[in-house]
């Protein structure tokens, strides 16, 4: 039987060694950032770009010449070790700037950039040096186009939750772009473009130049950090509202049907069910959350429909942005927002949460089974995307469910012997696995932040978001005998 020693340990090293690289050149804008304000934290990201650059560049140099198709099991391991390696040197400028965090405080923070989760411990953004800043952003930045090569290159071939029902599709696009590295340059110029015009876009909505990049890229990952101490609640600026609802939904829509549509295939875009469930969703709850608004907060009708949608649109796509307290709505709102946070985007977006083609999947399955129990006789085939849905799919994404419930229950539970009250640990065990960021409540609401959390509040947390980016199974499989044995 295969085992551990069969894992080559070589190709996954050289291809971390490739990402500290890329992670340490990321960090030369920063530093520039600082430099230019007059902020010493410049100093901090030029130590922090030799020693990233230095184990990157050794990781590469010993373990070069390898062969680098990789097996299922290392995939597996290079998923999991690249998200934690790259968060761990991604938290040496928070942990050495002149804001004095923890080792915890600044893991947590890169790893909440790196997933595009955007829950923070830091309470006043608008003090931080402009390189913390700007380094905030683009972790986020970094991280949603990771997410989407991912969701568009592995998790379809390692039958993650369901995720092996892409396959074709995926395929298909191969055949537009026949190398793997030919996509992921596709899929990064898209990438790069939708950033450009948003931060053009906020730009024209009033923002000076640094608030309209960093926005925009905390935009279109889906991600949500701000330059701002409270986000978009004190701009007062509809413009800036809107253009980031059209930014959020862009950026939570599949990337690789972006593709088809630049190459003359406009129609899968708009034919896809995932995009009409998606559309649905934030529709029908923007309507119910603005009724709400509307009966028991006393806005005005357009006012509760624009502050509804923004916040819809923000917690569905997991990018967190708010424009007012939404922790003190009342009871429907909250339950509405509480399951968009598990709801999420589509798949092969950089969007967080559950995805929509689960759903889809899941009412198919179930219609399928209400037929059968109906006419027991019958031959009922559950259909996804107007194709059968392969056998193995259903019990994938049923078990996917499952581990999301578990997780979910099971993070709280943790969180609540450290001392939180039961909203708090609630809503942050759902922020944080489905990678929104704020959760409810006082302490980690709106208007706050994680830092008042113990450090071992903010270990788990950062369990979660690792566990919740990179879709559950392909953590918790590493932790299984049965990985390594066979």
């Amino acid at each position: 039987m295969a085992g551990v020693e069969d894992v080559r340990v070589r190709p996954i090293l050289f291809i971390n060694g490739v990402l500290l690289i890329i992670l340490s050149l990321s960090m030369v804008l920063p530093m520039l950032s600082d430099f230019y304000f007059g902020y010493d934290d410049w100093k901090v990201f030029f130590a922090c770009i030799i020693v990233t650059a230095f184990f990157g560049g050794a990781l590469v140099l010993s373990s070069a010449g390898q062969d680098f198709s990789l097996s299922i099991r290392e995939a597996f391991l290079l998923a999991v070790s690249s998200w934690i390696l790259l968060a761990g040197f991604a938290a040496l400028p928070f942990w050495f700037s002149s804001l004095k965090l923890t080792v915890a405080d600044s893991f947590f923070e890169a790893m909440s950039g790196l997933s595009t989760t955007g829950a923070t411990i830091l309470s006043s953004p608008q003090d931080a040096p402009a390189g913390i800043l700007l380094w905030r952003a683009m972790l986020q930045w970094l991280g949603g186009i990771g997410v989407i090569v991912l969701s568009v290159s592995l998790l379809p071939f390692l039958n993650i939750g369901g995720m092996q029902i892409f396959r074709s599709e995926y395929s298909d696009s191969e055949k537009v772009f026949p190398r793997t590295m030919q996509l992921v340059s596709n899929l990064f110029t898209l990438y790069l473009g939708l950033t450009v015009l948003c931060a053009l876009s906020y730009m024209a909505s009033g923002f000076e130049i640094f608030d309209a990049v960093a926005h925009s890229m905390t935009t279109i990952s889906t991600g949500g950090f701000s330059t701002f101490n409270h986000a978009f609640s004190d701009l007062h600026n509809p413009g800036a509202e809107f253009t980031a609802i059209l930014f959020m939904v862009l950026g939570s829509l599949p990337f690789v049907l972006y593709l088809k549509a630049l190459r003359g295939r406009p129609a899968p875009l708009f034919r896809d069910g995932q995009v009409h469930w998606f559309l649905f969703f934030i529709l029908a709850c923007s309507i119910v959350v603005a009724v709400q608004l509307y009966r028991v907060d006393g806005l005005q009708g357009s006012e509760a429909l624009r502050v509804s949608l923004f916040h819809t649109v923000s917690i569905i796509t997991g990018t967190g942005y708010y424009t007012t307290n939404f922790s003190a709505w009342g009871g429907v709102s909250l339950a509405v927002l509480f399951f968009l946070m598990a709801l999420g985007g589509c798949s092969g977006s950089s969007a967080s949460g559950i995805k929509i083609f689960r759903f889809q999947i899941l009412y198919a399955v179930a219609k399928t089974q209400m037929g059968k129990l109906m006419y027991p006789h019958g031959v009922f085939i559950p259909y996804y995307a107007r194709k059968p849905v392969p056998p193995s799919v259903p019990a994938s994404v049923m078990s996917f469910f499952f581990l999301f419930a578990l997780s979910f229950s099971v993070i709280a539970i943790l969180l609540s012997l450290t001392g939180l009250d039961l909203v708090t640990s609630l809503s942050a065990s759902a922020a944080c696995l489905s990678n929104v960021g704020p959760g409810f409540g006082p302490i980690v609401g709106p208007y706050g932040s994680y830092a008042p959390l113990s450090d071992g509040a903010k270990w788990v947390l950062s369990f979660a978001m690792l566990l919740g980016r990179l879709e559950i199974f392909t953590v918790l499989i590493l932790l299984t005998p049965y990985f390594w044995k066979h």
